[in-house]
């Protein structure tokens, strides 16, 4: 219920507060924030008070940012943001060992193998994770069409010379009320279009829900999950995080995930601040930002379900492999794309394939990291927070500044580079386990000394 709220309020930012870059400024101080936390905070919260609490009391801290959205300001949106980016780091920490940990335990009672019980119970989360957004997109969109059904319906007549110029690859940030200006006609009003700002009322409404669904969450994970017992004791200080953190990186196999890692918070921030507008509001209208993510929800939720226990089956290198070969049809796809609105199809079907895409990235990295790092859980999440955060900061810090073209070139490069250091660690861990199974082995004539 709390990412209903707060995933949905994000996925408005470029769109609602555009103005100074203030809503992307806002996701850019979160995820900066963020790295921060993740290198001080979750180690020394968990200690005290648990998983369940560290939840508890890192979901009140994200009640704050649709508050904020009611008088969305530097002084008010910037500080939440700030208070959403040091409980992030806590709460997905401790979502991670919990689930790791469960996992684990799971596996022992199932005589499953630990490596297919931890992708599943990732996938599973996820699952529900990514419903959560078909949900709040629904509750924006029926909100912020309100004011008339005619917002219910394609855009039948549209200037394409306003898209051409301004929408999809072409947008270069400029002013978009403006360049509806500029281009408007009698016979095409470009204005009509539902993207120069809500009225106060609607966004009261909108936040309003938002604020209650956010406390409901936390409500919620007080009394309904039970606490655990985590299998490495937390006995860390604040500071041995970090150098637990650093320390990490010595490890080969963490540095080579490190590009992977943060094409993942490339890849979602690219959604959040550029598909949104520059795909969505710029052609149809903000109004249509969340039908059109329903689709991308709802593929990636059913999708990380999917590819959760379809790890046991195919092997990971495949659904790794499966999402690169997505993504990098869609970015070569959005560089040739002009959205015209009588494009209706394509308006739900490149989403859709996104959140695919994004269902193996979510589901499989971090799964990853809690198969290779089983043994220093803390510290592998920590920095598999520090790196997608990162990548959310570098694509949120330059959205204001470079065009959407330019943006499409740097996911499709960091996308490769990911997935050539990959392949590497993958290869890298087969050898390693193939060696270990061999030494393990007995010769036959072992084997007859032993029955005899």
């Amino acid at each position: 219920m709390n990412f209903t709220a707060f995933q949905s309020a994000a996925n408005l930012q470029s769109s609602l507060n555009p103005a100074n870059g203030l809503g992307t400024a806002s996701l850019a101080v979160i995820y900066s924030t963020f790295i921060i936390s993740a290198l001080f905070l979750p180690s020394y919260i968990i200690k005290f008070i648990g998983c369940r609490w560290t939840m508890v009391v890192s979901l009140c801290g994200y009640v704050t940012y649709p508050l904020a959205n009611f008088y969305p300001h530097w002084g008010t949106l910037i500080p939440s943001s700030v208070l959403v980016g040091l409980s992030a780091a806590p709460l997905w920490s401790a979502k991670c060992t919990y689930l790791t940990t469960s996992a684990s335990r799971y596996a022992k009672l199932t005589d499953d193998t630990t490596d297919a019980v931890i992708h599943k119970f990732f996938g599973v989360f996820f699952l529900f994770f990514q419903t959560s957004q078909i949900i709040g997109n629904l509750i924006s969109s029926f909100v912020l069409s309100s004011n008339a059904i005619s917002n219910l319906e394609f855009p039948t007549c549209y200037n394409k010379s306003y898209i051409e110029h301004n929408c999809g690859k072409h947008d270069c940030q400029s002013n978009l009320t403006a360049a509806r200006l500029l281009y408007n006609s009698s016979e095409c009003p470009v204005t009509n279009l539902n993207s120069s700002g809500p009225s106060d009322s609607t966004i009261y409404t909108l936040m309003g829900i938002y604020t209650a669904l956010s406390l409901s969450g936390a409500f919620i994970m007080a009394l309904g999950v039970d606490n655990i017992e985590v299998q490495c004791a937390e006995t860390r200080g604040p500071f041995s995080l970090l150098i637990a953190t650093f320390k990490q990186m010595k490890d080969k196999r963490q540095l080579l995930l490190i590009p992977i890692t943060m094409f993942s918070g490339f890849e979602q921030a690219f959604l959040t601040g550029d598909i949104t507008r520059s795909f969505i509001t710029c052609p149809l209208g903000v109004n249509w930002v969340g039908f059109v993510l329903i689709c991308y929800a709802a593929c990636d939720a059913i999708s990380s379900l999917l590819f959760g226990g379809a790890e046991k089956y195919v092997g990971r290198m495949p659904i790794f492999t499966c999402g690169a070969i997505i993504n990098i049809a869609l970015i070569i796809t959005l560089l040739v794309w002009l959205p015209y609105p009588d494009d209706v199809a394509l308006f739900f079907i490149l989403p859709a394939l996104w959140g695919i895409a994004d269902a193996v990235w979510q589901t499989q990295i971090t799964a990853f990291y809690g198969v290779i790092f089983v043994n220093n859980q803390e510290a592998c999440f920590a920095n598999y927070n520090v790196w997608k955060s990162l990548g959310f900061v570098i694509a949120f810090a330059y959205q204001n500044f470079i065009c959407v073209s330019s943006k499409l070139w740097v996911l499709l490069a960091v996308l490769l580079l990911g997935m050539v250091s990959y392949y590497y660690v993958e290869f890298e861990e087969r050898t390693k386990n193939s060696t270990e199974v061999k030494s393990n082995a007995k010769s036959p004539e072992e084997n007859k000394a032993y029955v005899e």
